[in-house]
């Protein structure tokens, strides 16, 4: 299986994926990262933050991007070269986060394609916003 190639792409193009955030996504995450921020994971030091209680990773939110560029836009066979993220609001267990990537511009002579990426939650409030820089998988 092989997703998109640079000749199949066009600005415009889309895929989104969707994920509720539980309590053990967060523990996983600091485990497999070795991030055991107490933000993260410790309710009483996290109920005194500006957030005023346990926040999700933000890297976990990339990790979703990720799994939209590798499964569906490009797909399989795409290859990330540079990614910005812009950490807008929190997000906590309960929410469900839908990462976003969209065709920004296809680079043709350079066989690289530009992508607008977005995480949303539940409510429509934009938690995360940013831009990837990926080489689409070659042609069959």
């Amino acid at each position: 299986m092989i997703g998109k190639t640079i000749d199949e792409i066009k600005v415009g193009d889309a895929a989104e994926f969707s994920k509720t955030i539980s309590e053990s996504d967060v523990y996983l995450f600091a485990g497999v990262t070795g991030d055991f921020n107490p933000a993260h994971i410790d309710e009483s030091y996290a109920a005194k933050t500006f957030f005023k209680g346990r926040i999700a990773h933000g890297m976990l939110l990339g990790g979703f991007i990720s799994a939209v560029i590798g499964t569906r836009l490009p797909g399989p066979g795409a290859i990330y070269i540079r990614q910005e993220l812009n950490f807008l609001a929190p997000v906590r267990m309960g929410d469900t986060i839908t990462a976003r990537v969209e065709v920004a511009d296809v680079l043709r002579e350079k066989k690289r394609v530009v992508l607008r990426t977005t995480c949303a939650n539940q409510e429509g409030t934009l938690v995360l916003d940013g831009q990837a820089l990926i080489s689409p998988p070659k042609p069959k």
